[in-house]
């Protein structure tokens, strides 16, 4: 953990992803982080992930993912008992983060006008798949959903194959993301802030090169599979034992690779004189080149080109790259030790960067369901007998 937000209370209503990314990302930073749950139930999350034994204990490999450094304190908001100990909270709070469907919290009477009312600094961020006053707002959005509308799917994959959706949430992780520069924008203003963020439009901020080739340049965008559309040879080749990214864009890298794989003779070939003429004859280049490093590993070409400064990377999977040093040996990866609800070891990614030369961290696993109400709710006065019965009645 960071101090960078220490001594900034967020009470987090969300759930599943797109809202516990954004959560977990101002956790590590240092802020302190207090997860708002149904009794009994909780974050979908605890429900979901590849290890079925850890779904049935509520700690699904999802909800671990994002849910570290946080704590977990139970709450009925249909409650009228349940909204007054969320109104306490509120008034010692910085931000509340939800990511309901819009209209949700105005049912429960949580409204931003409302919240205010407690605690007139306070910073809403509210989440959701096309925004609070869009005229999409009441339609239910899913990662896959917002994926297909946004046109990524329809660019995704090689022609033929598209649409085809990225392969992992990136809609709902980008939109956590953005949630979390925005929140922590609204921070340093000092002052009360309702930020609406959309699923939708921020994922399609991240296709900016896409969107603008069109918007400017009038050129519609199609699937373009591995290669690269400004540069070629710029994509995904076949070595000897495995594929190889190799981005020659500049014109001194392709000659250096032309050198360095023994085609020296494709330099002086018309078909790719200028970086347009290889562009326009890429597939047929590719034959050539593919057929020239037959004869190299991969990562022993993608070494060597490194070397020369033409930027070369050898295709891994996901737990290929884990265990490497470059990746193992960063501090990227969290370990905790005999997880409580869980009875085991446990990793988890922190964040992709670093402050002054160290990677944040947090030193406490997600929580288990309602772990903190005794803390938590202790610190507003409420005594054990009162959270007892607040516990019997299944407010808590």
């Amino acid at each position: 953990m960071t101090d960078l937000l220490t001594g900034v209370r967020v009470l987090d209503l969300t759930n599943v992803l797109a809202g516990p990314f954004c959560c977990s990302q101002l956790a590590y930073f240092g802020a302190e982080v207090i997860k708002i749950e149904p009794p009994g139930r909780g974050d979908l999350a605890r429900q979901l992930g590849a290890d079925t034994d850890l779904n049935s204990k509520d700690m699904g490999a999802s909800f671990l993912a994002q849910n570290a450094g946080k704590k977990s304190v139970s709450i009925n908001l249909k409650d009228t008992r349940g909204k007054n100990l969320f109104f306490q909270l509120v008034a010692t709070a910085d931000v509340v983060v939800e990511n309901f469907r819009p209209g949700v919290m105005k049912r429960l009477g949580l409204t931003w006008e409302s919240l205010k009312t407690k605690n007139n600094k306070l910073i809403y961020c509210a989440i959701s798949g096309f925004g609070q006053n869009s005229p999409w707002s009441n339609k239910p959005a899913y990662d896959q959903i917002v994926q297909g509308l946004s046109g990524l799917m329809s660019i995704n994959g090689a022609a033929g194959q598209a649409p085809l959706r990225v392969g992992y949430p990136l809609a709902d992780t980008i939109s956590g993301l953005t949630a979390a520069f925005a929140i922590c924008a609204a921070l340093n203003k000092k002052e009360a802030s309702y930020i609406d963020v959309s699923m939708l439009e921020s994922l399609l901020v991240t296709m900016g090169w896409v969107i603008s080739n069109w918007l400017i340049a009038g050129e519609k965008p199609t699937p373009q599979g591995n290669e690269n559309p400004t540069s070629a040879p710029s994509g995904t080749f076949q070595a000897q034992d495995a594929k190889i990214n190799i981005a020659a864009n500049k014109e001194e890298q392709w000659r250096i690779l032309a050198n360095y794989i023994g085609r020296d003779d494709l330099l002086e070939d018309v078909k790719y004189l200028t970086r347009e003429d290889r562009k326009k004859n890429r597939s047929a280049l590719n034959i050539e080149i593919e057929s020239a490093i037959s004869m190299f590993r991969a990562s022993d070409l993608a070494e060597a080109l490194t070397l020369r400064g033409v930027p070369a990377g050898v295709v891994m999977e996901v737990p290929d790259i884990l265990k490497h040093p470059v990746i193992a040996d960063s501090g990227f990866l969290t370990e905790f030790e005999n997880v409580p609800g869980i009875g085991r070891n446990l990793k988890t990614v922190s964040t992709g960067v670093k402050i002054n030369n160290k990677a944040p961290f947090t030193k406490t696993p997600p929580p288990e369901l309602g772990q903190d109400n005794s803390k938590v709710f202790g610190e507003l006065g409420i005594d054990l007998s009162a959270l007892n019965e607040l516990k019997r009645s299944g407010v808590i």
